[in-house]
């Protein structure tokens, strides 16, 4: 009887430490995803000033008018993909 009791009282310890442990992995669980949470905005951040400056730039190359061939292409294609976007969000804004 007394091993019994001694199995239980160390099986109740096991579970008391178990659940102790999974209280610090939740908390550092949800510090982790505030920390994502606020870096993913970072970065977000950083796409967008990355883009401002590519448009920057694109725009310096038009006023420069001396673009060679492959200036042009690569312009054309920025372009293309600004006016992708741009009726993307026409779409997003009908619906």
């Amino acid at each position: 009887m007394v091993d019994l009791d001694l199995q239980i009282k160390n099986i109740q310890d096991k579970l008391q430490q178990l659940l102790r442990q999974q209280a610090v992995l939740q908390r550092d669980n949800q510090r982790l995803k505030k920390e994502l949470e606020k870096t993913e905005g970072i970065d977000a951040g950083k796409d967008r000033q990355i883009q401002s400056l590519q448009q920057q730039v694109d725009t310096l190359k038009i006023g420069s008018l001396h673009l060679n061939e492959e200036d042009k292409s690569a312009l054309g294609k920025r372009i293309d993909i600004y006016l992708k976007e741009i009726d993307k969000c026409l779409a997003m804004l009908n619906t």
